[in-house]
């Protein structure tokens, strides 16, 4: 039967009428209607393969009938289903037996147990006698590098690790061995996963064969602190959920968002955790070094700034801030910076960071911004001065979703050095200049810019229908842009460069050392054991992004919101399991001190005497505090006019 455009197939699925768009597989179909099937080799963002056979359904009526795998099997009009049929239940149940044949039974030691799809299907599905009494097969498991335990004899051979490995990600050293029943996914030779996206391994596999090593038999999943997140180690807004236990951050886990990271997440992303673990963070105030309570902390502070004051003058204080601070603290700045008087206010240290996220900005808007999801749907893709790899890796993945559907890709060599090249998961067209590509041909162009010199060539290429994609220096450095555009800031090597600057106040910002020197004065709020903080004269911790509320806003100028998994504290275990904090009756864990960056700065504001009650995102910044953790997210321009 031929089918006229936009013709849409009307099915009944368990007694329920679906209405869904051709193409839809009978188990996306029920799905969209809260119908569950069992599936282990279907995913979302692989499509189908029909590998293991657990998705039987029974067509009762209709152009197909009998036994049919779900995933595999288009919807049609007229076709009537049944997920419960006798039939296809005991399909499913012997599938479930045969997969446990040589399965070992370990969960009590595998760290997927709790969060396991073959341990919930072999428990829904009523399997559990076991009456194969032979030997099971047995594999060798591999080294897979220091993040990934391999342990192959749990696999049931779905083919979602090499699909994702090989097919999504474009790696290359890892892939499916042998035939038949010696079926085996790894390496040629054991070793570290080159792909940056390797770690995904972990959340794709249905059952125990890839985990997470470095949380390795710490916890189950019913022991976890979690809540939705944002990975904070670029600019892209990755959306993440962090795993913690005893105050101590375990491990991250990728949080679905198809505007911006789709199912996955990057290395990075994923195993950066020791550094909120890390026992030198700054956990107590300190005043030349020593360890004081919050009020004496504070209270010396604001001596320090006035005695600072009287002998090299107010406006000798530069206020700096950073793009890895949250909105909250960010907002709040410049209240802090008028209410001390202080002489310069900074949201960036370098230039070429504030170039650059000026240059969003300025060429974003609602119609030009490209989201990750906008980069992997266009059919032209111009990189310009782009390190991916380095400066935000699943844009890389992005492109390669796009390059996989036939899109062209075009590299503007002009100032790219050669090692931002390698390694990069797809193929591309070198040009010398932004000029040379077609982009008027195509129909839905991107050009990705990084942080070099060539995005000044963007802006005469922007024409009607190109979008535009700035790899920015921190999770929210569009938003410092927008605060430091609309206060009129400058950045701090401009204000040391005038040769007035002789103390700083820094917030969560990293300073190069050629920057600090005539600078008599430092203090530092941050969570980090930074240069700055261990040169600090006044010490305030800060929490970790996890272990508060807060908000962000990414390259695209889409705002989202992060939710505190964790309260602040030394962990339990810690690094190292001799290191046990002291086991005292306390009303607070033992380095529980930090507070989050935006109420240290309202306690300074408060104590200056010009405001009482400061509290974040007021004014325009207001409807920030509205946004859901678990949505999409929301661009900017559909909530504000103007920043000021």
């Amino acid at each position: 039967m031929s089918l006229q455009k936009g013709f849409m197939p009307k099915l009944i699925i368990d007694n329920i009428a679906v209405e869904v768009a051709e193409g839809v597989t009978v188990l996306e179909a029920a799905q969209s209607v809260g119908i569950h099937i069992p599936h282990f080799c279907w995913h979302p963002a692989l499509g189908k393969a029909g590998a293991c056979r657990v998705c039987a359904v029974k067509m009762v009526d209709g152009p197909v009938k009998g036994i049919q795998m779900s995933c595999m099997l288009p919807a049609q009009d007229g076709m009537v289903v049944s997920t419960t049929d006798q039939e296809a239940m005991a399909m499913r149940r012997q599938v479930i037996e045969w997969l446990m044949i040589n399965h070992p039974h370990d969960c009590p030691v595998c760290d997927e147990g709790g969060e396991c799809q073959l341990q919930d299907y072999t428990i829904a599905g009523g399997h559990g006698l076991r009456s194969y009494t032979g030997k099971k097969r047995t594999h060798i498991n591999q080294y897979l590098g220091p993040h990934i335990e391999h342990e192959m004899n749990r696999c049931i051979q779905c083919y979602r690790c090499v699909r994702f490995y090989q097919e999504f990600a474009g790696g290359t050293d890892f892939g499916v061995m042998g035939s038949a029943g010696r079926i085996y996914y790894g390496r040629v030779e054991g070793g570290q996963l080159e792909s940056p996206f390797s770690g995904n391994l972990v959340d794709i596999c249905p059952t125990g064969v890839f985990t997470d090593k470095t949380a390795r038999f710490r916890a189950r999943y019913w022991d976890y602190d979690m809540a939705p997140s944002v990975c904070p180690h670029c600019s892209l807004g990755c959306n993440t959920v962090p795993a913690a236990r005893y105050r101590e951050l375990l491990k991250i886990v990728a949080r679905r968002n198809d505007a911006v990271n789709g199912w996955f997440i990057c290395d990075k992303g994923r195993f950066t955790n020791s550094v909120v673990n890390d026992p030198a963070r700054p956990r107590y105030p300190l005043v030349d070094g020593r360890k004081v309570g919050w009020d004496e902390a504070l209270d010396n502070l604001l001596l320090r700034i006035r005695e600072f004051g009287a002998v090299h003058g107010p406006e000798s204080l530069a206020i700096v801030g950073s793009s890895r601070l949250a909105m909250e603290a960010a907002t709040l700045l410049y209240r802090l910076f008028a209410g001390i008087a202080a002489g310069s206010l900074c949201y960036f240290t370098l230039e070429e960071e504030a170039d650059q996220a000026r240059a969003a900005i300025t060429h974003l808007n609602d119609a030009t911004s490209a989201s990750m999801g906008d980069v992997q749907e266009a059919d032209l893709i111009a990189l310009v001065d782009c390190d991916l790899l380095q400066d935000g890796p699943m844009m890389a993945l992005a492109v390669r979703q796009a390059w996989r559907k036939g899109a062209k890709i075009f590299l503007v060599e002009n100032d790219v050095a050669p090692e931002a090249q390698k390694g990069l998961p797809f193929e591309w067209q070198s040009v010398s200049l932004l000029s040379d590509i077609p982009i008027r041909e195509a129909r839905k162009p991107v050009i990705i810019c990084g942080r070099g010199k060539g995005m000044q060539d963007v802006a005469p290429a922007l024409t009607s229908g190109v979008k535009l994609a700035y790899l920015l220096g921190g999770p929210n450095a569009f938003g410092a842009a927008l605060l430091s555009a609309g206060h009129g800031a400058t950045t701090l090597a401009q204000a040391v460069a005038s040769g007035k600057v002789k103390g700083i106040l820094a917030v969560e910002v990293d300073i190069p050392p050629e920057l600090l020197q005539g600078i008599s004065f430092i203090a530092a709020l941050d969570w980090r054991a930074t240069a700055i903080v261990k040169a600090a004269h006044i010490v305030l911790p800060t929490t970790a992004w996890v272990e508060m509320d807060g908000t962000y806003i990414n390259n695209e100028g889409r705002a989202q919101r992060f939710k505190k998994v964790m309260h602040p504290g030394l962990p339990i275990m810690g690094l190292d399991p001799a290191g046990h904090p002291p086991r005292r009756h306390e009303t607070a864990p033992p380095g529980g001190e930090p507070r989050p960056a935006w109420q240290v700065v309202a306690d300074i504001i408060e104590r200056t005497g010009t405001e009482r009650d400061v509290q974040p995102l007021s004014g325009q910044w207001q409807w920030l505090r509205h946004l859901d953790a678990e949505s999409p997210g929301q661009r900017i321009w559909q909530n504000m006019k103007q920043v000021k």
